[in-house]
């Protein structure tokens, strides 16, 4: 009776080895490159937070009988969760340990850029 052995030769191992990673090699690029594409969608996520805010508190102000008025930079900041706060030129947010600033307008055009806080927001800008 004869007795063989079964199993891998180096050369096979040393191959897999080899392929597996040249396969890394080119994944690895794709995966560090995820975090610049999560900072950007959250910095739309809290563009889009603000806006909800700014549509929701007109909103608010049509259903308690008055005038849809706009709010001011400081409710608008108060408004979003968790809370903003009100810049010169619109809602300040901290994402990651760094500031941005979702522009704020005085008009309706979103083309007259709010120039100090407390000014009344008419329409809400994404982050630059």
């Amino acid at each position: 009776m004869r007795n063989t052995q079964q199993g891998f030769t180096l050369i096979e191992l040393v191959i897999v080895i080899v392929i597996l990673g040249i396969l890394a090699a080119t994944a690895l690029p794709k995966f560090v490159d995820l975090s610049g594409d999560a900072l950007d969608a959250s910095k739309a996520g809290m563009s889009g937070a603000v806006k909800s805010a700014f549509a929701v508190t007109v909103a608010k102000r049509a259903a308690a009988g008055t005038s849809p008025v706009n709010p001011d930079v400081t409710t608008l900041a108060a408004a979003i969760t968790p809370a903003g706060t009100a810049a010169a030129t619109g809602v300040e947010v901290v994402i990651n340990g760094t500031t941005y600033t979702v522009p704020t307008y005085t008009n309706d055009t979103c083309v007259t850029a709010t120039a100090a806080v407390g000014n009344t927001v008419a329409c809400v800008g994404d982050i630059p």
